[in-house]
């Protein structure tokens, strides 16, 4: 999606203002940087050297509020200035964080400023012509939170103020409104209310499933796997822990260390993989291939273990511990581009079944600066993603210059319920990691010569965790039927229909539905209350008297208001829902 870059412009702005504002409330103040972000913007202070020796909260931000208002209404022009580097340094000498900036500028680099009445700022921009640009009650202050100057946990910690801006009020308030919404349906929320999963502090970004989230869970993943099977891949399964010898061939060693996680055994090191890449390249090598057996399409659900920052951890979605439907296609050149197509529509198909068929953005990210290989190769490579594309249908935009340093790649986003963008599939050429300068893969080309094969890394959901995190939020909890833990609930009208009810669970229960007969002591109605609201089940099976005598049930669909309760025999619920799972219907 492109970057409205005059939005961007007015959200900078927006933060010179605040800074501006802070300035005039808490004299002192050192300021560091302020860029525009997604939906808003930042600034970085540090109030360490406040003349009131205070800093402010979250309970401070309608003051702050108040004074940008007051700002932005003396209608002020953003000047811009270039100065020399002397002269920025004497402008700036009371702010240390400024000065550093200044002097880590190259040499030659045009320094420029930009200042809006009493505030003056070090700024490339660009800025709106005057204040009056920025509408009055279309930003909002919205947190507070620590950062470290530049990253550097050796570095001072400052207290970075984020905020949400936009064009009108309504944009504002329509965010607002879809942040409140994003809240109730926060997956940490309901993994708790459906007891799905809990995370132990204790043991940062490693997940503990419950058995209703673990149901979806081997849900999602079995359907993958039958997905993948029927696409033409073979699963495979590699080792957890490999020596440090492989990670330094396939050159992760190098780039990567920090994010693994290292042992000791017999005085060698080794490592807990962070990525499966190297596993299925060591079964391709491990024996003589040739260019009949290409392609070979190696699928493996690997756990993988990242040791990511602890403050970069977010409930399922962002975890140190994961598996990914991950698959490693070995093809020659010629292959690429019949293959990624191939690739592409098994994408598009798994989406639909999810309900993601509408609003899906495709990037093409082309040749960097960094790249390893020949341009002709590259360009070659980045016509056949192209290529592909095109073949199965799909837009794409180009993102040059963002590739990865072995090939290019191509980046699938979905869009939620909310609007919201996960991007979550990908496919990535690789001419490195097969080559002998790596792992050193070969086949036995028609030419009877060695040549190394292109590697194609895919996902389509990702991590598994992530992706069933962004499902409990995109649906609420409320999952369609085939994947919900469990998928019907039996609730007798009184205990002397529990063992009816027993039948009906058992003849679900052996046609492999998931199921519970509510036979408890608990009035009917509490029962019904607590199966819609704590488990949010799509089919509630009401039995009684006339059920029990023409073995049928009374259906209550999840929140519908289209399908009121239906009496069906029992046995066509049973392939009504069997239908439902085997084609993976969105809804109920």
């Amino acid at each position: 999606m492109a970057v409205d870059e005059k939005l961007q412009t007015i959200r900078h702005s927006c933060a010179h203002v605040m800074a501006q504002a802070v300035l005039r409330l808490y004299p002192g103040t050192k300021i560091a940087i302020g860029p525009a972000i997604d939906n808003g913007f930042y600034y970085d202070f540090d109030f360490s050297t406040t003349t009131t020796n205070t800093k402010p909260s979250e309970t401070d931000f309608p003051a702050i509020e108040k004074e940008m208002r007051k700002i932005l209404a003396e209608n002020l022009d953003f000047i811009r200035k270039e100065v020399s580097k002397e002269e920025a340094l004497k402008l700036f000498a009371d702010q240390p964080y400024k000065v550093e900036l200044i002097n880590d500028l190259p040499e030659g680099e045009t320094i420029s400023t930009y200042q809006q009445g009493d505030f003056l700022d070090l700024c490339r921009g660009p800025h709106v012509s005057n204040t009056k640009e920025i509408n009055q009650q279309s930003f909002k202050l919205m947190k507070t939170a620590g950062a470290y100057w530049r990253g550097d946990s050796d570095k001072a910690m400052l207290t970075r103020i984020y905020a949400v801006c936009f064009y009108k009020p309504n944009d504002l308030k329509d965010y607002l409104a879809m942040l409140e919404e994003a809240d109730k349906r926060d997956h940490r929320k309901i993994g708790v209310q459906l007891d799905l999963f809990h995370l132990d502090p204790e043991d940062p970004g490693q997940i503990f499933w419950h058995p209703n989230g673990w149901k979806m869970y081997l849900t999602l993943q079995d359907y993958m796997r039958q997905k993948e099977i029927e696409d033409g891949y073979e699963e495979v399964n590699t080792p957890a822990i490999m020596p440090r010898t492989l990670w330094e061939r396939s050159g992760h060693w190098g780039h990567y260390q920090r994010n693994m996680f290292i042992t000791e055994s017999e005085k060698r090191l080794f490592a807990i993989k962070p990525m499966n890449c190297p596993g299925a390249l060591e079964i391709f090598k491990s024996k003589t291939r040739s260019y009949k057996d290409l392609p070979m399409r190696l699928a493996e659900f690997g756990h993988d273990v990242r040791n990511e920052p602890s403050g970069t951890l977010h409930g399922i979605m962002r975890v140190r511990g994961f598996v990914q439907d991950d698959a490693h296609i070995l093809c020659t050149e010629d292959q690429i581009e019949s293959e990624v197509e191939k690739f592409c529509r098994l994408l598009i198909g798994v989406y639909k079944d999810f309900g993601f068929d509408k609003g899906l953005l495709v990037k093409l990210s082309t040749m960097p600066e960094d790249h390893v290989g020949d341009v002709s190769t590259w360009e070659h490579a980045e016509k056949a993603l192209a290529n592909a594309c095109v073949a199965a249908g799909m837009q794409y935009e180009i993102q040059p210059g963002e590739g990865a340093f072995y090939g290019p790649k191509l980046e699938f986003t979905l869009l939620d319920a909310l609007g919201r963008q996960w991007q979550c599939g990908t496919i990535q050429l690789d001419y490195q990691l097969p080559s002998a300068e790596r792992l050193n893969a070969e086949y036995i080309g028609a030419d009877n010569q060695k040549h190394h094969p292109v590697m194609l890394h895919r996902a389509v959901l990702g991590s598994m965790e992530r992706f069933l995190g962004i499902l409990i939020e995109n649906y609420s909890g409320a999952m369609p039927a085939w994947l919900h833990f469990e998928q019907a609930a039996v609730v007798p009208v009184s205990p002397d229909f529990n063992e009816y009810a027993k039948k009906v669970y058992s003849t679900l229960a052996a046609a492999g539905i998931r199921c519970k007969a509510y036979t408890d002591d608990e009035n009917m109605k509490n029962k019904i209350k607590q199966i819609s609201s704590e488990h949010k089940t799509p089919y509630i099976l009401v039995v009684g008297a006339k059920e029990a005598e023409e073995n049928s049930v009374c259906v209550r669909f999840r929140f519908s208001s289209k399908l009121p309760q239906q009496t069906m025999k029992l046995e066509e619920f049973k392939e009504y829902v069997l239908e439902k799972t085997r084609t993976h219907f969105n809804g109920i």
